[in-house]
């Protein structure tokens, strides 16, 4: 009789699961997923949406995104639709429009704690550009270098 009241209760509780819909805290995006596996230490970039496909991934700074000396090379620049930052300093990520180390141009940044940012869309420079398909360039700075340009989800 145990087994049977065990049973209708399991069955029960799992047939919430069916009625009662996932929370959005419970609706991951794909960004989660690669910030969870990504190596600690770097910044990624990539061409579309929620962290998919990859561009690129480095520990280091990269002032131009579009030569062939960085980690960032020839075809990377203007085509960031999603970055995320698993630094273990503590520093924001700053993105720039423009290139050189200079650090010129508008700039914009995201900051540890934000993790991730799964559109750029909508979200401008400094400058007043768009910053989706836009950056060229990036460094590691802390958060009072960015002033109150962030980007945040």
């Amino acid at each position: 009789m145990r087994k049977i009241l065990a049973a209708v209760a399991t069955l029960g509780i799992a047939g919430l699961g069916v009625i009662v819909p996932a929370s959005s805290a419970q609706a991951q995006s794909h960004c989660r997923g690669v910030f969870d596996n990504a190596a600690a230490g770097y910044f990624y970039a990539f061409s579309g949406y929620d962290c998919y496909p990859s561009i690129g991934s480095t520990a280091s700074w990269d002032s131009d995104w579009g030569n062939s000396s960085g980690p960032f090379q020839g075809g990377d620049t203007n085509t960031a639709t999603s970055i995320l930052n698993k630094g273990t300093s503590g520093m924001a990520v700053q993105v720039f429009n423009g290139t050189g180390q200079d650090w010129g141009g508008g700039y914009t940044c995201l900051k540890r704690s934000e993790e991730f940012m799964t559109t750029l869309v909508g979200f401008k420079f400094s400058s007043g550009y768009d910053v989706n398909d836009e950056i060229s360039s990036h460094r590691w700075v802390w958060e009072e270098t960015c002033k109150d340009h962030f980007l945040d989800s």
